[in-house]
């Protein structure tokens, strides 16, 4: 049995192309769990993460002969990325921003950070649009305007703890 620990992931991509089982299987042992881990960090859920992982590889495999990757983990990362998203429309289920704002900050020196910006503000538009427009209002003064939760009581004649809630 031939062994592709060694090999790059150009060189998984070419074999894998080939429909080289075992380049697909280096490739999966390589990746799946940083990707489970990225998954779950944004879902919650150890079920929901290994159901996006396994439709990511899936589609590799099905998919390898008509896809022109370049970067095999980026590729990768944003199938699962592109996945949770899916998976959220699907349960209307919608991130929480915590998170994706942390993991902004602390990437920033990183060369993905301008895809995760976009990709939160793309969460955000998406979580803003399905919110009645009170919400919509509270979080436009809270994060962008910047205005405490006492000021946005006063503002909207609302209590704070509406503001908060």
């Amino acid at each position: 049995m031939i062994t592709y620990v060694h090999h790059t992931d150009s060189e998984l991509l070419i074999l894998l192309r080939d429909g080289t089982v075992e380049a697909f299987d280096e490739i999966y042992r390589r990746y799946w769990k940083s990707l489970f881990v990225e998954a779950h960090k944004r879902l919650g859920e150890i079920e929901y993460a290994e159901e996006v992982v396994q439709d990511v590889f899936i589609n590799l495999w099905m998919h390898r002969t008509d896809r022109d990757i370049q970067q095999l983990y980026p590729y990768l990362l944003t199938a699962v990325r592109y996945q949770v998203f899916t998976l959220y429309k699907k349960l209307r289920k919608l991130p929480c921003f915590e998170e994706p704002l942390e993991h902004i900050g602390l990437s920033q020196d990183k060369a993905d950070a301008p895809f995760f910006m976009n990709e939160l503000l793309e969460g955000i538009q998406l979580w803003l649009a399905q919110q009645p427009e009170k919400r919509r209002e509270i979080f436009r003064l809270r994060y962008i305007e910047q205005l405490s939760t006492r000021e946005i009581a006063d503002e909207l004649n609302i209590t704070q703890k509406t503001v908060q809630n």
